[in-house]
């Protein structure tokens, strides 16, 4: 079952010369023309969309983390909320920046990769714990600061908070997938 997108893209007749300029500065900060995804709904909220995708911008390309990891703490991120559209965007993004299909598999069916190497496996901990207990142990805590440093930890929950955001806006909105993508993720048992 595909549920109703609530949220649609807005013509460019209807939309306010605010949404005209954010859909343009958008275009002009990511160089594309494909205004797509969680961007369609904060499109009712032109400032709010400015802001979000400035941290994005820095958050996908600019972290303290190598884009392996940032991706693998992406991809728990959509795990977790089990956002379609954002799972299938970067589980591709995810295995081109060298993380394991063996490590994405396990993720998707919201498992613990059994061939993590150390890096992996300290993110991959700290996403966890802060996702499903809303913080994170000394031990886990520590074991980050000591790979990534303090910037890298707090880039890393800058992304999961980042991704958490885009993934409720897709729920929220019941965002369709893009034409071509299947939808990878299992819901959780409820």
């Amino acid at each position: 079952m595909n549920p109703t997108d609530r949220m649609p893209p807005i013509t460019n007749t209807n939309m306010t010369a605010e949404q005209r300029q954010a859909v343009a500065d958008y275009a002009s900060m990511r160089k594309t023309d494909v205004f797509e995804g969680p961007f369609v709904p904060l499109l009712r909220s032109p400032q709010l969309l400015d802001r979000v995708q400035r941290v994005g911008e820095y958050l996908r390309y600019r972290n303290a983390l190598p884009r392996r990891l940032s991706e693998m703490a992406i991809l728990t991120a959509a795990r977790h909320w089990s956002q379609q559209f954002e799972w299938n965007i970067h589980a591709a993004d995810a295995a081109t920046a060298g993380l394991a299909d063996a490590v994405i598999d396990a993720i998707a069916e919201g498992r613990r990769p059994s061939t993590l190497v150390e890096d992996e496996a300290a993110v991959y901990d700290f996403c966890l714990e802060l996702l499903h207990n809303q913080s994170v142990s000394d031990t886990t805590y520590d074991h980050a600061v000591a790979l990534f440093g303090e910037p890298g930890v707090i880039d890393l929950v800058g992304i999961l908070g980042y991704y958490s955001l885009l993934a409720m806006v897709m729920n929220t909105a019941r965002t369709p997938i893009r034409d071509g993508m299947t939808r990878s993720l299992a819901p959780f048992p409820g």
